[in-house]
């Protein structure tokens, strides 16, 4: 069930850039598939783990806040993979871009992620987000056949 305040086809309409915190070089997890999904539909995929050092072909970043400011500046969405009670911690990071760059990259959870704490973090600092959503599917379902 979707919960938030952005409409996720809006979202994926506009955007361009999408941070995946969590994104999986293991082809075996939905870590990996939605977002290299979603790499093949046009979106520009900018990994965060870690652990890896490259998903998808492209450099990945331990964090948001390792992001060069040149990325940082153009993230529209930043999809989080993450367990529930890590989704503050992640909030608290895209707050903290929108502090360093002045822009306001919408929040998404992934299916199943939700978390009450994250909501009013994003909240209190005005950014939009989508909790409980998979992109993939609304992509499919809802801007795939709109365009």
């Amino acid at each position: 069930m979707v919960k938030g305040t952005a409409s996720p086809a809006e979202v994926l309409a506009k955007a361009k850039m999408i941070a995946v915190v969590g994104a999986s070089a293991n082809p075996e997890k939905e870590a990996h598939r939605v977002p290299l999904y979603l790499k093949q539909n046009g979106y520009r995929i900018i990994p965060v783990n870690p652990t890896a050092r490259e998903v998808f072909g492209e450099k990945a970043y331990p964090s948001l806040l390792d992001l060069p400011e040149e990325l940082g500046r153009t993230i529209d969405v930043v999809e989080v993979f993450r367990p529930s009670e890590e989704l503050p911690k992640v909030a608290l990071q895209v707050v903290e871009l929108r502090r360093r760059y002045g822009t306001s990259p919408v929040f998404w959870s992934q299916a199943g992620l939700e978390n009450d704490e994250a909501k009013s973090i994003l909240d209190a600092a005005g950014i939009p987000y989508v909790m409980d959503s998979c992109m993939r599917t609304i992509h499919r379902t809802q801007v795939r056949r709109a365009v």
